[in-house]
């Protein structure tokens, strides 16, 4: 059923019948008294511009074109009526022709196709769907340096005093086997080398004093390179699920009495 912005819009735009034959011009409506919906129109038909009466009630207004039910022929073999409201007998002497004109047409249809104003072609919106590609984020390489502590265990070595008793007749130790720790004195000779001092009984004996040697860490830092990254794009493949609104027709079949 045509809405009032559609009524008022197909007032003066061209009426075309099922096959797109041009019907005419639309002059105005016709409303039912108690619903207020569109029940006929008048259109402007011929060159002489006599006024022919359509039904609809099944009219369509699409794209600035009024799409009536019936056929041209139909419109312009209608009952020639006049006046701004239409009586139950002019309503009845137009449904009468349109019933004898669709009975005529699919009677003159081949048999095994059915008549054009047969039935109604019901439509439905539906949901095309695409992919567009478009930019979403821009990247670029940055360094920046990230500070950690790294735990590293590095043995170390360090002299020990130890008592070692050996007979009075045994051999002096072997030179060779002194501690690798001890530093040498200039000439070199280790300070190991060097004649003990004389003790309390002149035939010499232990040292005063012996300075003990140890290892310990040292730390340092280089800069090397570890890595070479750079930049590349791949294709990540994903589904997302796309909501919409549409709109079908249905069709219902109206009963309304003969008379008002």
């Amino acid at each position: 059923m045509l809405s009032e912005r559609e009524l008022s819009a197909a007032i003066g735009s061209t009426a075309y019948d099922p096959d797109g034959e041009r019907i005419g011009t639309v002059e105005t409506f016709f409303t039912d008294d108690r619903t207020g919906a569109p029940t006929w129109v008048s259109v402007s038909t011929g060159l002489l511009g006599r006024s022919s009466i359509a039904p609809a009630a099944d009219a369509a207004f699409t794209d600035g074109r009024l799409l009536l039910p019936v056929r041209a022929q139909a419109v312009k073999d209608a009952p020639r009526l006049g006046g701004e409201h239409l009586s139950p007998d002019e309503e009845r002497a137009l449904l009468e022709h349109y019933r004898s004109s669709t009975e005529a047409a699919a009677a003159a249809a081949p048999r095994d196709e059915p008549a054009a104003d047969a039935g109604m072609v019901r439509s439905e919106e539906r949901l095309a769907v695409g992919t567009e590609q478009v930019a979403t984020t821009r990247a670029r390489l940055v360094k920046y340096v990230v500070t950690e502590e790294v735990q590293i265990t590095v043995p170390v070595r360090r002299e020990e005093i130890r008592v070692e008793q050996v007979p009075l007749d045994a051999a002096d130790p072997d030179p060779a086997g002194e501690s690798l720790l001890a530093p040498a004195t200039p000439g070199g000779r280790h300070a190991s080398d060097e004649p003990a001092p004389a003790g309390p009984g002149g035939g010499g004996g232990l040292p005063e004093e012996i300075v003990l040697h140890a290892e310990r860490p040292v730390v340092t830092v280089e800069v090397v390179p570890v890595e070479r990254v750079r930049l590349r794009t791949e294709v990540v493949h994903g589904q997302e699920t796309v909501t919409g609104t549409v709109q079908r027709e249905e069709i219902a079949v109206e009963e309304e009495p003969r008379h008002r």
